[in-house]
């Protein structure tokens, strides 16, 4: 698996509160040079992310990656739509699944792999109600508090 120390992995901790996950998936990204450098320095972020298909490509919008610092004018835009690459069977379940009502899909994690490329797991998920928020809530305080118990 991951075996190199300095892999980075950003993720989306907003994306496992919001929704249910329902399938996961892996997609590389078209990047430019200046982004692959900030994303190996850990300045990306997730949260506000999300995938919608346009012309039967599937893309990602508002995923933040900050400016290179030694990037000059060849630093890239710090919010651009970016492409995702995915063969085409998993795009045409995505799409079918994402037109269902209650689906979307959403980014939860950015990492670099042992090649060197950066990849991002996209997830097929349906939006929580706020009582399965609360829910959600409550098991994670149980088991914090089980931890502390269990530590003693």
């Amino acid at each position: 698996m991951k075996e190199d120390k300095h892999i980075i992995d950003i993720k989306n901790k907003r994306a496992t509160f919001e929704y249910f996950l329902v399938q996961n998936f892996t997609a590389g990204l078209v990047l430019y040079g200046t982004e692959i450098k900030a994303i190996r320095e850990g300045k990306a972020n997730l949260s506000d992310a999300y995938c919608l298909f346009n012309n039967e490509e599937l893309w990602v919008e508002q995923m933040h990656i900050s400016e290179y610092r030694f990037g000059s004018y060849y630093n890239h835009e710090v919010k651009r739509s970016r492409k995702l690459l995915l063969n085409r069977n998993e795009l045409r379940k995505l799409k079918v699944k994402s037109n269902e009502r209650g689906f979307t899909i959403v980014p939860t994690l950015l990492f670099i792999d042992n090649r060197g490329f950066a990849k991002l797991e996209i997830a097929l998920a349906r939006g929580k109600h706020s009582y399965d928020k609360r829910e959600t809530i409550k098991q994670k305080d149980n088991k914090r508090e089980l931890d502390r118990i269990m530590k003693y």
